[in-house]
């Protein structure tokens, strides 16, 4: 039975009127006249008589609205106990590198407003991440991708997070509308090859058909940094894994921009997922 009938039963009760509780609850009044109906079935008791120009509880209409108040009441609180929320464990799966740049103030934040929440954050590769959400074992995933990776999950897009190409600030100087053609040749410190923005920029030269020669390839963005700033080579990071490096002049970043090289931060979860509070919050957080 629908919890909609009670309460417009609630309503019709006060009023003693179908029309003014129509109006009160905003519905027409042959759908207040339904509900009763179909309330009056399913109890197989007459629940109204008339009086007057008005209505009255039977006694079995007066039975039920004592039932009523107190399982509508009960309803309310269930409500608010959950919207209160705050136990319980949030799992994230993600990469290295949102791991590290994008989460520990969104997470200390999240913390601060529910600290009887357990927090797991749960780090591999992006595929793996993904079935792990499909089979439940993750709340969500957090991951860089060029447009949703997988059908059969539901993707939120938080924003797009620039790629950006890095060199040493002592390295090539670059006109400011620079083009990738004048990466011809140029040695790179390239992330693992399972990496997608990796995988994305050597399918970029090799489609313009730009040479390139891989001098090192390293399995996270702080090797490859510190490998930036201490010789020659040209990289490509997502921008928020070098924003100090950037900032402090350590790195330098080519004015290079491609249409084909770009990525968005995007939440994925199971579709139709019951959300909690705290999940609920954490995606607020993440967007904003």
């Amino acid at each position: 039975m629908d919890l909609n009938y009670l309460n417009t039963f609630r309503v019709v009760a006060l009023q003693r009127s179908f029309t003014r509780a129509a109006a009160e609850l905003g519905y027409a009044q042959s759908s207040v006249t339904m509900q009763m109906q179909k309330l009056e079935q399913y109890y197989d008791v007459k629940l109204f008589e008339r009086a007057g120009r008005g209505l009255r509880l039977t006694s079995a209409g007066d039975e039920l609205l004592k039932v009523a108040l107190q399982m509508l009441e009960l309803h309310q609180l269930s409500r608010e106990s959950l919207t209160r929320q705050s136990g319980g464990t949030l799992t994230i799966g993600t990469i290295d590198s949102i791991a590290a740049y994008v989460l520990p103030g969104v997470i200390q934040r999240l913390r601060a407003q529910y600290p009887d929440l357990a927090i797991r954050i749960v780090t591999g590769r992006e595929q793996l991440m993904i079935r792990r959400v499909k089979e439940g074992e993750l709340d969500v995933c957090l991951l860089l991708e060029d447009g949703a990776p997988a059908a059969d999950l539901q993707w939120i897009a938080v924003r797009e997070e620039p790629l950006v190409f890095l060199t040493n600030s002592a390295g090539r100087a670059m006109s400011d509308s620079s083009r990738l053609e004048e990466l011809h040749d140029a040695e790179w410190i390239m992330a693992e090859e399972s990496c997608n923005y990796r995988s994305m920029l050597e399918r970029v030269l090799r489609a313009e058909g730009i040479s390139y020669r891989i001098a090192l390839e390293l399995g996270n963005p702080e090797a490859i940094k510190r490998c930036l700033a201490a010789g020659a080579g040209v990289s490509l990071l997502p921008r928020m894994a070098a924003e100090e490096e950037i900032r402090q002049g350590k790195l330098a970043v080519l004015p290079i921009r491609h249409p084909a090289i770009r990525l968005d931060l995007l939440l994925g979860l199971r579709p139709k997922k019951w959300i909690s509070q705290p999940l609920r919050t954490f995606m607020e957080m993440i967007r904003t």
